[in-house]
């Protein structure tokens, strides 16, 4: 059974940490003469499959599917929305949308599984049944 809750909650994290870490980049990369926003990008990507992966129930193969899931759309839906707000979504950005995706769906595979370890290792803990 798919868990929309968290995928839902991973997109928004992916979208908004991906962006947010993007600026953050830029103008540390403009210092620094360092691609500093792609780097923020992929960041935010991890940081929101991590989430993924951890909340999401079954095993580490569960993680890797729902975090490329998560990055793929979340890669897709950030540049549409910022295309969209900004005026710079033109068919050039088309080709780089579908790159990008398959890009962020990796990053976002090895977050889910980076997700799923941390769950294994750190699991919740449950209150005792009265």
């Amino acid at each position: 059974m798919v868990n929309w809750k968290t995928i839902i909650i991973g997109l928004i994290l992916a979208v908004i940490l991906s962006n947010v870490f993007e600026i953050i980049g830029v103008a540390l990369g403009a210092h620094s003469g360092f691609i500093g926003g792609f780097i923020g990008q992929i960041i935010g990507y991890l940081l929101a499959t991590i989430y993924v992966g951890y909340a999401i129930e079954g095993d580490y193969v569960n993680g890797a599917i729902y975090g490329a899931l998560v990055g793929a759309i979340g890669s897709i839906l950030s540049v549409i929305i910022v295309g969209t707000i900004f005026g710079t979504l033109t068919m050039g950005s088309i080709g780089g949308l579908l790159l990008g995706a398959i890009f962020a769906g990796i990053i976002g595979a090895v977050g889910g599984i980076i997700g799923f370890i941390v769950k294994v290792y750190h699991p919740t803990k449950e209150e005792p049944a009265a």
